[in-house]
């Protein structure tokens, strides 16, 4: 089993790679983003992203303060808009769409219907909150950009991790992110050829490096570096690429986490085919989250992106060679005793003989049958559940 890797800054297929995306998983979370993102959300590289978000926090000011202290203020002259007086702030404290949200969870109100409320009325509701509410501390995020915003409000033990640092990290690693090290925003797959082309332009189309007033999200792969993993069926080599996609919210919107795994070929819409080896880690905005980033998160991005990819090749050699089955009573007791139903068990043996035009023996080949049923399930927790099961099978072996 060969590992092959071409040399960074080396073009070796002008025309891309040709890739099997019947095989893995598919992904949709980076296409998902893809769509949701407008333009001004769009960036064309890490420092110009980097930019963006480190000015806003270099204007933001955080503060720790006694919730009965806060005021709410409505005008007469803007009956749509209210605004917070906030101790050791000199001017009132506009309340983003998000912010505002927050501050309604945190005193127990319905955000939604004071949100149709005349200012006037939904300051008397947020001040009898704030009044009684029985945390009595809350930590608040104000931005000045000209007027002064409230970005956030949370509990006083947040733990916040600031967007700038996460795209930091990654510029670690990453430089650019448009080539200037081998991980970059990823090129695309030709449908017509089943080629991924890793050289396309970074544009507001293509790109995947997002930011938005709540929070950052970045997708970058090692796409012009395949990974020769085995030989497919018909003797042409099975191609993977390092991928890793990473979010964050300073505002609280969402945790921090990073996922890295091995991909087959990203398409326009920025789905992710053919994925293998997927891992995440999550860290909660709590008390030590910035430490839990900087001992955690930070380094394990480091160690995925300089790592070899040698134990996932011997993985996936190890489960090509590994036959636990050659007869049919053999496959359907191997599925049965690892936990697959009735059907289940059909399924799968006919999503390999189909794909491979031969019935499944070795722990790949049931591997590949299990996550080919599992992107036929329209439910994502039946879905996971049985990219689970795969995932275990391939555990078993590595």
């Amino acid at each position: 089993m060969n590992v092959t890797m071409s040399q960074h800054g080396e073009q070796s297929a002008s025309s891309g790679f040709r890739v099997d995306i019947s095989r893995g998983q598919r992904i949709g979370r980076v296409s998902s983003e893809w769509f949701a993102r407008p333009d001004d959300e769009r960036y064309l590289n890490l420092p110009d992203l980097y930019d963006a978000v480190r000015s806003r926090a270099e204007c933001a000011d955080v503060r720790t303060v006694e919730s009965r202290t806060i005021r709410v203020e409505a005008t007469r002259e803007n009956a749509e808009r209210l605004a917070l007086i906030v101790p050791g702030q000199s001017e009132p404290v506009t309340p983003t769409h998000w912010s505002f949200g927050q501050l309604c969870t945190l005193v127990g109100a319905p955000g939604a219907y004071l949100r149709q409320l005349p200012a006037a009325l939904s300051a008397i509701n947020l001040q009898h909150g704030l009044l009684s509410h029985r945390a009595e501390l809350v930590k608040t995020l104000e931005a000045d950009n000209g007027r002064v915003e409230l970005r956030a409000v949370t509990g006083p033990d947040y733990g916040r991790i600031w967007d700038h640092e996460l795209v930091a990290a990654v510029m670690q690693i990453a430089g650019n992110g448009t080539g200037d090290t081998r991980w970059k925003v990823p090129g695309v797959l030709d449908w017509s050829t089943m080629n991924h082309n890793p050289f396309v332009d970074v544009t507001k189309d293509t790109t995947t490096l997002y930011a938005s007033d709540r929070d950052v999200f970045l997708f970058l792969v090692d796409d012009t570096n395949p990974i020769e993993a085995g030989r497919l069926p018909g003797g042409s080599p099975d191609v993977y690429f390092r991928g890793f996609y990473c979010w964050n919210s300073e505002v609280g919107s969402k945790t921090l986490g990073i996922a890295s795994f091995y991909l087959r070929a990203v398409c326009m819409n920025r789905n992710l085919w053919g994925v293998e080896n997927f891992e995440q880690i999550t860290i909660r905005h709590s008390k030590f989250a910035a430490q839990r980033f900087a001992h955690e998160a930070a380094p394990a991005l480091s160690n995925f992106a300089n790592s070899s990819p040698a134990p996932f090749v011997a993985g996936i050699a190890a489960a090509r060679q590994r036959i636990v089955a050659r007869t049919d009573e053999d496959r359907e007791g191997f599925l049965r005793k690892n936990g697959f139903s009735k059907s289940e068990t059909s399924k799968v043996i006919e999503a390999v003989l189909g794909e491979e035009n031969r019935k499944p023996e070795s722990i790949f080949d049931f591997v590949q049958g299990i996550t080919a049923v599992a992107r036929s399930k329209a439910h994502q927790d039946a879905r996971l559940e049985l990219e689970g099961k795969a995932r275990r099978l391939m555990e078993r072996v590595s």
